[in-house]
């Protein structure tokens, strides 16, 4: 478990939802894939009013349903949906889709074309409504979370989720240490990369000194960070069973020193990727 800024207990490993909910044919297993996520304690659900324009949401509702006690629900918002008045239609929107009259989090999905002081109002006016219990963004560099910092109401921004595995480092230069600083959780979107990570000879070497799988040295690489969580997408009870694995994964010096040098860590400024 890792802290939220506002003390909120949350878990470092959870499930994302990108591209589930798209088709009826794999409907099925992927609620059964997010019910065993429940079952073996990755509690936290990121979804988005953007996947699947509702479909994400709409079956993390259905698997949650009877479950909401269990989950911490995340959610988060179009940059055009993002204004004092229409960020709070479209939070209407998510709730009902979700079928829950609370979200636990919610998110800016990228900046926003609405002005920052804008948008931090309308989420303020969301958690007083009670229709959220807090907020944060995605999707920022460290230009704009520095801009955000001086704005009023921003101390109470709970994380910032970013694209974040071994083939993608470079928050460590300067964005994952200044939220280290503040004690707010970077959120990893995509920490697998999107296939090819998977096969780098490094990855598979160390995952064969453990018997593991590089999937699950992968994830337990980024765990070792303070105050990083980790929320892959699993499709399959099979995927989510091997990501919860991961957990009870203690890599050495060794491991680290060979990963380091096959995804070298960054040694300067770079831009924010973004999937």
């Amino acid at each position: 478990m890792t802290a939220l800024p506002d003390g909120t207990l949350i878990p470092v490993l959870g499930q994302g939802t990108w591209e589930i909910g798209d088709s009826l044919r794999t409907g099925d297993a992927e609620q059964a894939a997010l019910s065993r996520g429940l079952d073996l304690g990755l509690s936290l659900i990121d979804t988005a009013e953007l996947y699947g324009n509702g479909a994400s949401e709409r079956l993390v509702g259905e698997v949650i349903q009877g479950r909401r006690d269990e989950v911490f629900l995340v959610s988060k918002v179009r940059p055009e949906n993002a204004g004092e008045m229409s960020m709070m239609l479209a939070c209407e929107r998510s709730l009902e889709r979700l079928g829950v009259d609370r979200l636990d989090l919610y998110l800016l999905h990228w900046e926003s074309r609405h002005p920052m002081d804008e948008i931090i109002a309308g989420f303020e006016e969301l958690v007083d409504e009670g229709m959220i219990a807090r907020w944060g963004v995605s999707n920022l560099d460290m230009r704009a979370m520095t801009i955000m910092e001086g704005i009023d109401g921003a101390e109470h921004c709970q994380t910032n989720q970013v694209l974040y595995h071994l083939g993608s480092r470079g928050v460590e230069f300067d964005l994952l240490p200044w939220m280290q600083e503040r004690t707010m959780p970077l959120m990893a979107y995509s920490p697998l990369g999107r296939g090819e990570l998977l096969e780098h000879p490094a990855l598979i070497a160390v995952a064969d000194r453990h018997g593991a799988t590089p999937a699950q040295i992968a994830l337990a690489a980024l765990m070792l960070r303070e105050g990083v969580v980790l929320i892959p997408k699993a499709s399959t009870i099979a995927h989510v069973e091997d990501n919860a694995a991961a957990l009870e994964i203690q890599l050495d010096g060794e491991d680290l020193e060979a990963l380091d040098r096959a995804f070298p860590p960054p040694t300067s400024e770079q831009p924010l990727d973004i999937i």
